[in-house]
């Protein structure tokens, strides 16, 4: 806190508090920086690394792929900067505690932590297997949570860092068959909106991004999981995911590209594509009457 003394008509001084708050811009460029990212070996992950590394930024890079790792640090082989590469799984804090340390010590710093690994499960709340609640929620919110805790230290350091929570459309509407992916999302934007209050009132030169991309072309519709309770609402689990993927139009390198420049702008929130968009201006005009929408676009599909 700040204390501010303002003159009183009597001429009598009175001491103010007001919090300290961030004063816009931080990261003009990436060059020379260091930023991790998660779920690196493909999709947004793999894109965020190639337009990072274009622009001199360091990386460490983890995923649980770690074939898909290779093919990330191959497209990185002539790009002059220095790349390391973990396999990480993002829902063991021990794991993520030891990836967060050996970033610095393979780079001296770190500026940016990009928490962009998730997984898809298709499921109707009734017929969710607390197994499968537990596995979607380790990745996507545990993970967003031990990748911000363990990194903001370390990026604090450096009084110029940023750290990038990725959500989704479905952290700004509910969505039938998508409970538990909706909850993890709808969790990390709320955790990432309070952080960056608390990171603007400290004036750290730390920010926070909460990113909610749309349909993006990535890997996320054929690696989810879906079980037999879709059947309830005439839906094929194994033919669910094909049906996902013709949404997803949003070529990954485009939402890499608007990432960063968001980065940049220092945003605190950015909706990419159409969908996102759109849905988000329904959720606003319809704060509860959206789900009546969405419940009669389903059954209509279904009958069709």
């Amino acid at each position: 806190m700040r204390r501010l003394r303002k003159m009183q008509p009597d001429g009598r001084r009175s001491i103010q508090l007001r919090a300290g708050l961030s004063k816009g811009t931080r990261m003009k460029n990436f060059n020379n920086k260091v930023a991790a990212i998660t779920g690196a070996g493909s999709g947004i992950g793999q894109q965020l690394a190639v337009l990072l590394a274009q622009q001199g930024c360091h990386l460490s890079l983890s995923d649980v792929n770690e074939q898909g790792l290779a093919q990330t640090a191959a497209l990185l082989q002539d790009s002059g900067v220095r790349v390391s590469t973990h396999k990480v799984n993002v829902a063991s804090l021990d794991e993520m505690r030891a990836w967060a340390q050996d970033t610095v010590q393979q780079h001296g710093a770190v500026n940016m932590i990009f928490n962009n690994a998730g997984v898809a499960l298709g499921s109707t709340v009734e017929g969710a297997a607390y197994e499968e609640l537990e596995w979607i929620v380790g990745i996507n919110f545990w993970g967003v949570v031990y990748g911000t805790k363990e990194f903001l230290p370390l990026i604090k350091q450096t009084g110029d860092g940023c750290i990038i929570n990725i959500s989704s459309l479905f952290g700004l509407t509910a969505q039938p068959t998508q409970s538990a992916y909706n909850a993890t999302k709808f969790a990390v934007r709320g955790f990432t909106e309070s952080l960056r209050q608390e990171l603007d009132m400290e004036n750290s030169g730390v920010s926070a991004l909460c990113v909610h991309p749309g349909g993006i072309r990535t890997n996320i519709a054929n690696a989810a999981r879906m079980n037999d309770s879709l059947r309830a609402f005439g839906m094929n689990p194994e033919k669910s995911a094909k049906t996902f993927n013709k949404l997803l139009r949003c070529p990954p390198e485009e939402a890499a590209r608007q990432i960063l420049q968001a980065v940049q702008k220092d945003k605190r929130r950015l909706l990419i594509g159409s969908d996102a968009k759109t849905l988000d201006l329904i959720q606003r005009i319809l704060p509860t009457g959206y789900q009546k929408v969405t419940a009669l676009a389903a059954r209509f599909s279904k009958g069709r």
